[in-house]
């Protein structure tokens, strides 16, 4: 049964205050005694965030309430996941973060629901540091309330897991001469770069391995070259022979707080 639940952002504004550390290891909220599990956060897949556009990943996680709740009455409870990582907690409604912009509840028994939602995340105000793109961990916000409306018990707590917040990648390209005599010298240049979440722009991504990759104009299937090394301000630079018609392309793996990229395709007529 849908119980047309809405989870409140102000909640959670009041978890960036709270929890300045979070030290209790398991998914029970001890106070309360609403215990939230079968967390996953974004498909299990990293997030990956740039330096403007706001994120909404989804979430999915099982409540179960205590003894004498029913999640037949979704105003009498609050149970809420949020993400922080060291002893920094997620930054609330009034300046941004990582925290769950709303949820829905389906209701599997008289004490269990399965819910469904998604974070929210702005990056010129949830992430301030570079050194945010790493893996953070989750918590839990969990309130009961009274019948009069009034909260009655509150806890902050964590959950098992984590996910990767990595900074988004972009690559681009230029071959050139275009047209090219067949045999002749292709020079193909391009940049890696990445985002920047204190200077709110892409700055050069420097020291990557970055895979040149071909393919011919009427084929779909790209394949790898040689491979690059991206300078200190992340400019890219190879050389290679003009043989047939084709597109040109740099192609970046990814890395452990960075996303992939890839450039879209820059053809070059060899005649």
């Amino acid at each position: 049964m849908k119980t047309g639940r809405t989870g409140a952002v102000a909640a959670i504004a009041g978890a960036a205050v709270a929890v300045s550390t979070l030290t209790v290891p398991a998914a029970q909220a001890a106070d309360t005694g609403i215990t939230v599990s079968r967390i996953v956060v974004n498909g299990g897949k990293s997030i990956i965030v740039g330096t403007s556009d706001e994120k909404a990943p989804p979430v999915t996680f099982r409540i179960t309430l205590p003894s004498g709740y029913s999640t037949a009455n979704p105003s009498a409870y609050d149970a809420e996941p949020f993400l922080y990582h060291g002893t920094t907690a997620v930054k609330g409604a009034d300046s941004g973060g990582l925290y769950m912009g709303g949820y829905t509840c389906y209701e599997t028994s008289a004490r269990v629901a399965d819910c469904e939602g998604e974070l929210y995340i702005d990056p010129r105000y949830g992430l301030d540091s570079n050194n945010d793109a790493t893996t953070w961990s989750i918590g839990i916000a969990a309130k009961l309330w009274k019948t009069n409306g009034q909260l009655g018990t509150a806890e902050y707590t964590t959950a098992s897991g984590g996910v990767k917040v990595k900074r988004w990648a972009k690559a681009t390209v230029n071959a050139s001469p275009e047209p090219v005599t067949k045999g002749k010298t292709i020079t193909v240049t391009g940049s890696l770069t990445r985002a920047d979440w204190v200077k709110h722009t892409y700055t050069g991504y420097a020291g990557k391995t970055v895979s040149l990759q071909f393919r011919k104009k009427d084929s779909s299937v790209y394949s790898t070259v040689k491979t690059a090394t991206s300078s200190s301000t992340g400019a890219l630079k190879a050389t290679v022979t003009a043989s047939v018609d084709g597109y040109w392309r740099w192609s970046f793996g990814g890395s452990t707080t960075s996303g992939t990229a890839t450039a879209a395709g820059d053809f070059v007529d060899v005649r």
